[in-house]
């Protein structure tokens, strides 16, 4: 009954605010937000995302004058805190933290993900880049991008990478290195990234195509060393690691994201003041250096240009898991 009163509510909320008039709608914006705003991140409370969206949302709530309440509802890859945060009235008051997985990839990964991640919701702006680092432990005696292909072509199949579960931009990534290199790896997939570390210190699993805040205390603890960064520029965080182009690999570019994003309908004026405040937050100095310090790069858009950078990862997503064979879940 309960739930069928908050259907109910909420879908009365979405009517009467699609309803509004463009001075109606630009009216509620001048007000809003007037109270607190819920932000659902759809994945676990120590996880990368939750730890630099905190940083960035806490500007942004001195910035809008209210408080923004991080709710972490992991599961399903994200896909069950998105859903359920997609379900909300789109007023502006409940957000969404969505991930390249839940609002890109899982499009293509999953049978029925419980919404249409370009229709049910609008993205305000990515927020947060995390370049993907190929790391080798120190136990596999490969130096280079270029050691690590030829050992991979020597040994098609017996070479092992960790990820935080299939479906995962790392998992993805690990595919996508495969297929720009040319070579044949295998997939481990851990329920949980601190289960990972150990084992590739140890070796049994040797490879990982990782953001850094997965590997760091392997890097910094000289049990593995980054071969390089996925992007076109060094990262500071591993400032020795070249990029894949200075690594002879010029076309292996791939990237983990966050973007903040409402459920459809939102209004426009509301949708403009957050993407405002966002791109105004990354701007600070005290997000840049917490975005530096866990090797995650500021990004921020206007909101058409976001919309036009979802569905173009989603398509790029989409021909990474069509051309790798991974089955729907």
């Amino acid at each position: 009954m309960q739930t069928t009163r908050r259907l109910i509510l909420g879908a009365a909320a979405a009517a009467l605010t699609l309803g509004l008039g463009p001075q109606a709608a630009h009216a509620q914006a001048d007000n809003y937000p007037n109270r607190p705003i819920t932000v659902i991140i759809p994945f676990g409370a120590g996880s990368a995302s939750t730890v630099v969206s905190r940083v960035m949302l806490d500007v942004m709530s001195q910035d809008l004058g209210q408080p923004i309440i991080v709710d972490n509802r992991p599961g399903a890859g994200g896909n069950a805190g998105t859903a359920q945060g997609l379900r909300a009235a789109p007023d502006g008051y409940t957000l969404i933290g969505g991930g390249s997985g839940p609002i890109a990839a899982n499009a293509t990964l999953f049978k029925n993900l419980g919404y249409d991640p370009i229709k049910d919701l609008e993205i305000i702006s990515p927020y947060a880049s995390f370049t993907i680092i190929v790391t080798a432990s120190k136990k596999l005696g490969v130096n280079s991008v270029k050691e690590l292909i030829a050992l991979a072509k020597k040994q098609p199949g017996k070479l092992h990478y960790g990820s935080v579960g299939i479906g995962s931009s790392q998992h993805l990534a690990g595919e996508y290195f495969q297929q720009v290199a040319g070579v044949k790896l295998e997939h481990v997939p851990y329920k949980n990234i601190a289960q990972y570390g150990p084992d590739l210190i140890a070796g049994t699993v040797p490879l990982g195509f990782q953001w850094y805040p997965n590997v760091a205390p392997s890097i910094e603890g000289k049990g593995a060393i980054p071969l390089a960064v996925a992007s076109d520029k060094r990262l500071d965080i591993v400032k020795n690691a070249p990029t894949t182009a200075e690594a002879g690999l010029p076309d292996y570019k791939v990237n983990g994201w966050f973007a903040l994003v409402a459920p459809a309908g939102t209004p426009r004026p509301i949708l403009e003041k957050l993407n405002l405040s966002l791109n105004k937050a990354l701007k600070h100095p005290k997000v840049q250096k917490h975005f530096a310090s866990q090797g995650a790069q500021a990004v921020g858009m206007g909101l058409d240009e976001a919309k036009k950078f979802q569905i173009d990862e989603l398509e790029k997503f989409r021909q990474i898991i069509e051309k790798a064979g991974i089955p729907q879940i």
